[in-house]
């Protein structure tokens, strides 16, 4: 009898009723064996290993083992008649234990698969944590810390595997109508499928929190009316809380601690966890696909929840510690080039299959329309990554060429921690990239820290400098001002602080280079002017965002006003903290912020030259003198190279449709109206000179920041050479006429 009444009972060493089964594919299989029985192959590579078993459970929690006597090309395989969808299962794993050596084998330790398609149950609590470690956690001599094998059963205290059944794409339904939404004509939404469906007063309650709150009607209903694209979605891989949040009564809430690469994020489903996730997923993906609306995952392939030595032991590391890991010289500690104890090693043949199956199951059988690569460049090291990034590593080789995934977006978080890691316009083609020199230029010029404006234009064209080569388009630079990591809009102009306090860190945690203002108080405050200045700040960067070429993401609910009361550091927040308030739309000043971002990617959507998918030339036409890109001063001159190189906090930026260097589907010239920019940071109104000849003759003001009444377009006409004044602190949209 194994420890919380689990009882194993161990089957027979000459396969205990297994059939020799196959050794592809990995993971488990139902389907019809010899004789056309049904049942389940089971198929787990474990190079290293000396035997390994399937454990089966009933629904008392009973255990039956049972030996995986097929060994071919280090792939441990059996298939088990009668084991049908639904059945919940793991792997003891049997072997050498010597971390000395990279060793980690300990069959006292139930291991998940790290194919599984479905898992059920949750990791151990607080309380529990001992029995999770393949070590004897918390050893009193220091030296052997993670050196003595726990003997301790961890079958009670972790989730299980879970048989589901095959994929019928020929099914009603089976097959993906995705929208294919070009990337140039793409607006990314960043959300937390809990966060955003937690609170809202249209979804059911027992939705909530949910794929299928996130799939009801009222969830698509609101992202069809604010016009984004494509959502995408921080982790939904199944996730393990880290031990030492779970004794401070907290839980990983982001998900960015990956440990069942093919398996829906159990806690987010509705319906059950018996396989009953992966159809609420795939029901969700077609509801938004309904609408038009692309799904992105945001994955973590960098690393895992086991952690560094001192973790526990839930998957990879009893299945083939040294296969699985980047280990550093001495094997029995771990490279970490992502800060997180651990670095998946990309580079191993069999660990770079997991990867691109993984990515082709999301794609083929879930839906999935496109992937965003969390600490992308840590996948990308060479054999001795310590040696750099190395940009036809195998696994972007391996990307680029494979038929499913090539299609789809990728998208890049271009860093890791480690040294050489920051490689920002460095990833080929067909990759787009997070681009964070957008977000810090965009932030420092809205708080008055821009020395000079030089790289400010770049970001607001499409980044030219870093993604003008290799064919690359402007869209391979994801434009953002905030991301799930940081402060939200409303905090970055609410604050100058960080105030992670409620994380129990000491506030310790978190970034200090926030690039932030809080417009004169910290904090919340009653004082009717500041608020109406943050509200009017966070009208200026959503409109810089939204006007830039490049691909804008969003974060969700940035764009009503959304606060995290200045943590800056959330990943442990499942609760109001996080959680989107959607009473914030009762509010007049953060329904008019919201109305105006619907404008704003109305706008977008229906004017090719604010999207557009090639750079910019800035030369200047032959006859006329236009130019397709134009920078003003504000007294309506063109901008010259000393212009650059001074504080500036005003300039206008005039956007040609007459030369888009596109064409339409039959081949016909693409042309568009032009607009002029004009962007103010500075606090007093400035009079600014309207470029007239050859320009435009008249101008309309479409969009006016300043204006707290975003109920509909101003309208104003003026025209072209004539001077306005433009408020303190504003953005003005013109269509040049």
């Amino acid at each position: 009898m194994s420890a919380a009444g689990s009882t194993a009972v161990r089957g027979e060493r000459g396969g205990g009723g297994l059939w020799p089964g196959e050794p592809q594919p990995l993971g488990a299989s139902f389907g019809r064996g010899p004789g056309g029985v049904e049942g389940t192959n089971f198929a787990l590579w474990a190079a290293g290993a000396e035997a390994v078993e399937v454990c089966l459970f009933d629904e008392a929690g009973r255990e039956q083992r049972l030996s995986l006597r097929e060994l071919t090309n280090e792939v441990w395989h059996g298939f088990a008649p009668g084991v049908r969808p639904g059945r919940r299962y793991g792997y003891r794993v049997h072997g050498r234990w010597d971390p000395w050596t990279g060793a980690r084998w300990n069959p006292a330790k139930l291991l998940l698969d790290p194919y599984a398609r479905a898992v059920d149950g949750e990791f151990g609590r607080a309380g529990d944590a001992p029995a999770l470690y393949g070590h004897v956690a918390g050893w009193p001599q220091a030296p052997p810390a993670d050196t003595v094998r726990d003997e301790r059963d961890s079958a009670p205290y972790v989730p299980k595997g879970v048989v589901t059944a095959p994929f019928d794409p020929g099914a009603p339904g089976g097959d993906w109508r995705r929208p294919r939404t070009p990337w140039a004509e793409t607006v990314l939404y960043e959300l937390h499928v809990r966060g955003f469906t937690r609170r809202h007063p249209g979804i059911p309650e027992p939705l909530r929190g949910t794929y299928a709150g996130l799939g009801h009607p009222a969830a698509v209903e609101y992202l069809s009316q604010l016009g984004v694209t494509a959502v995408e979605l921080l982790p939904v891989h199944q996730f393990a809380p880290e031990g030492p949040l779970l004794a401070r009564g907290l839980t990983n809430y982001w998900g960015y601690n990956s440990i069942g690469y093919f398996a829906p994020h159990a806690g987010y489903a509705s319906g059950g966890t018996r396989g009953q996730q992966v159809a609420e997923f795939r029901a969700m993906v077609r509801a938004l696909h309904a609408a038009g609306i692309e799904v992105v995952l945001d994955v973590v392939y960098n690393h895992t929840a086991e952690g560094g030595e001192l973790g526990p032991t839930y998957s990879m590391r009893g299945i083939d510690n040294r296969g699985y890991y980047r280990l550093a010289p001495d094997a029995r500690r771990y490279t970490d080039f992502t800060g997180c104890g651990n670095t998946l090693h990309a580079g191993h043949p069999q660990v770079l299959a997991l990867i691109t199956d993984s990515l082709r199951y999301w794609v083929t059988e879930l839906g999935v329309d496109g992937f965003r690569f969390d600490l992308a460049t840590a996948l990308a090291r060479g054999a001795h990554g310590d040696q750099g990034v190395d940009m036809l590593s195998p696994f972007l080789a391996v990307l680029a060429q494979d038929p499913v995934l090539r299609e789809v977006k990728l998208i890049a978080e271009p860093w890791d921690v480690g040294a050489g890691g920051y490689r920002v316009g460095g990833f080929p083609p067909p990759w787009s990239e997070w681009n964070d020199r957008y977000r810090g230029a965009v932030r420092d010029f809205w708080r008055g820290a821009l020395a000079d404006v030089r790289d400010l234009g770049y970001r607001l064209s499409g980044s030219s400098d870093l993604y003008d080569r290799g064919g690359r388009r402007p869209y391979a630079s994801v434009n953002f001002v905030t991301a799930h990591d940081g402060f939200t809009l409303r905090d970055l102009v609410s604050y100058d602080r960080k105030h992670n306090a409620a994380n129990g860190e000491g506030n310790r945690d978190g970034t200090d280079d926030n690039r932030s203002w809080n417009c004169g108080q910290e904090g919340e405050t009653s004082d009717a002017a500041i608020a109406a200045l943050r509200r009017r700040q966070v009208r200026n960067l959503l409109a810089t965002l939204l006007l830039s070429t490049g691909v804008p993401m969003l974060v969700a609910g940035d764009e009503l006003g959304r606060t995290q009361g200045g943590n800056n550091n959330a990943y442990c927040q499942d609760n109001e903290v996080s959680w989107l308030d959607w009473s914030l739309l009762d509010d007049p000043g953060w329904r008019s912020v919201h109305r105006l971002a619907v404008r704003l990617i109305a706008l977008r959507r229906a004017h090719p030259v604010l999207r557009r998918g090639a750079f910019f030339s800035g030369r200047a036409r032959d006859g006329d003198g236009l130019r397709d890109l134009a920078w003003f001063t504000p007294q309506g001159r063109e901008m010259t190279e000393s212009d650059w190189y001074g504080p500036t906090e005003t300039f206008g930026m005039y956007l040609s449709g007459q030369d888009l260097a596109q064409r339409d589907p039959h081949g016909v010239r693409v042309a568009d109206d032009s607009f002029l920019v004009l962007l103010h940071a500075g606090s007093e109104p400035v009079d600014v000179r309207l470029p007239g000849a050859p320009w435009a003759a008249s101008y309309e003001l479409l969009a006016d920041t300043a204006r707290e009444d975003q109920t509909e377009s101003p309208g104003t006409r003026h025209p072209g050479g004539a001077t306005v004044t433009l408020p303190g602190r504003a953005v003005w949209v013109l269509r040049a006429g």
